[in-house]
């Protein structure tokens, strides 16, 4: 993902909302957090894992690309490489060991049945009762990238593909069993939040993990890490803690919060 400034679009609040949102429930034991390429998670779901990992969740990643077309200026292989060992640095600043590269090509994500296979293999790995990824937005109305927009569009056929073993037959073939344990998928920064999540205590270390993609944004210009300081703060205020994330969740069974 780039460097984004601009006018707060994308931030998940809502003009003139105050009202505070449920807390995020904490009956979470394992998670598996879904980004189209090294940094995405960095843009507000590393604070949110730093504060899982803290209480004992069991986190895993999975990045769809190595995120090898993200660098004009570097072959796509050695950016490849860079960016795969910031991801794994950045992802042990939140407390996260677990990290898978699906090493599909970077740019060029299509939201089909190949994506929602890839999805729904990591599900039935990992075997989580909860998926988490960043959500597709616009950052100062410009549209989101190809890829985010691919894996919003397939992340919850894919999570749900994971629980039926008529679907994707050569998984269970290869004695990964169906899994229908997902209760709910939340989409970090959504646009119309339903729960929000106390990080006042986990934002620097989901900013140390944004610092870890070093080169990265050296690269492309800069960090974006003032722009979400000023975000959780914000949603801190409508929270009335100090830094907050906003979250949509999407459940698959019915539930009280």
């Amino acid at each position: 993902m780039s460097v984004a400034t601009g006018d707060g679009a994308g931030s998940g609040i809502m003009a003139g909302v105050t009202d505070p949102l449920p807390a995020l429930p904490d009956d979470v034991t394992t998670v598996l957090a879904v980004a189209a390429h090294p940094d995405d998670l960095e843009y507000g779901v590393a604070s949110d894992v730093a504060r899982w990992t803290n209480r004992g969740t069991r986190v895993s990643y999975l990045l769809l690309t190595r995120g090898e077309a993200g660098i004009d200026t570097l072959d796509p292989e050695q950016a490849g490489t860079l960016r795969e060992g910031e991801q794994r640095d950045a992802a042990a600043q939140v407390g996260v060991s677990d990290v898978v590269f699906a090493c599909l090509p970077d740019g060029v994500l299509e939201a089909g049945v190949a994506l929602r296979h890839t999805i729904a293999r990591a599900v039935r790995q990992v075997r989580p009762d909860v998926v988490v990824a960043p959500a597709s937005q616009s950052w100062g109305g410009v549209p989101d990238q190809a890829d985010h927009r691919a894996l919003a569009a397939v992340l919850l056929d894919g999570v749900r593909d994971a629980g039926n073993r008529w679907v994707h037959r050569d998984l269970g073939n290869g004695g990964l069993e169906p899994f229908n344990g997902v209760r709910w998928i939340g989409l970090v920064g959504d646009a119309e939040p339903t729960h929000a999540v106390d990080i006042s205590d986990c934002l620097d270390r989901g900013m140390a993990a944004l610092r870890a993609h070093a080169a990265y944004f050296d690269a492309v210009g800069g960090t974006p890490e003032q722009m979400l300081r000023e975000r959780a703060a914000e949603a801190g205020a409508r929270q009335g803690v100090a830094s907050a994330a906003l979250v949509r969740i999407i459940r698959l069974r019915p539930e009280q919060d």
